[in-house]
């Protein structure tokens, strides 16, 4: 419950509150696909080959599209040893090909607060149950793993295929943050949502009912929306 100090409003006490661990290079793995840290010499060609000609895939990315293979993996190469964005590679189970990256990134131990992004999934990635599973993997990961109390996504809010994954993965819409950066000479304004540790168990059961094999058909195709398995959340701010 929210306190006072001097009259004043405080927020409530967080029992028990302790820094926790940043996130450290290891496989994370699910049934569709699984998180692999990321590395240039393994990943790289079937990254390249999934993403060439594809250029859309950068449009909203600080760098990209790159000129050829070896760009790409000149590039890609000096990723793989950081810290904070880590870089993990989506491995597709059935094929057992890279065919994403995403991060976690702007880690705040602290306070348990960290951010996926840099995340750029190649077509044949998108809209796959692999697809979802990977940023499921990286929340429980975040959450359960870790214990961290917030998880971040921003985007450009020009960019509606991303604002809408935010929603369908169980995001709060937050804001706008007017003219927030530069990228690629251009003015972004960014759009920000979050999951937070309350909002976790709801999120998270959304994701397990979704991802179970009875909720697809012969085909592939989904019996029932993500959204519509999320019990609702009591997280109430700006709708989107």
């Amino acid at each position: 419950m929210p306190g006072h100090n001097d009259e004043r409003p405080v927020g409530p006490l967080v029992e028990g509150w302790s820094e926790r661990a940043r996130p450290v290079r290891g496989t994370i793995a699910g049934n569709w696909g699984r998180l692999e840290p990321l590395d240039a010499a393994r990943h790289g060609h079937d990254l390249f080959t999934a993403v060439d000609g594809h250029d859309s895939v950068w449009t909203y990315l600080g760098y990209g599209p790159f000129e050829n293979e070896s760009a790409f993996l000149s590039w890609l190469t000096g990723r793989e040893a950081l810290t904070d964005p880590l870089y993990y590679s989506v491995i597709d189970t059935a094929s057992g090909r890279a065919v994403g990256v995403l991060t976690l990134m702007e880690t705040r131990p602290a306070f348990g607060v960290v951010e996926i992004g840099h995340i750029f999934f190649a077509p044949v990635l998108q809209r796959t149950r692999a697809a979802t599973e990977a940023i499921f993997l990286a929340m429980r990961h975040v959450f359960d793993d870790l214990g961290y109390r917030r998880f971040e996504w921003k985007c450009d809010a020009l960019n509606a295929p991303s604002r809408a994954a935010a929603i369908r993965f169980g995001f709060t819409f937050e804001g706008i943050f007017r003219q927030h950066v530069v990228v690629k000479g251009r003015n972004r304004d960014t759009a920000w949502y979050a999951i937070t540790d309350k909002d976790w168990p709801a999120v998270r059961a959304g994701f397990q009912a979704w991802l179970r094999p009875e909720n697809f058909d012969a085909v592939g195709h989904q019996k029932a929306a993500l959204g519509d398995l999320r019990p609702k959340s009591k997280t109430k701010l700006g709708a989107h």
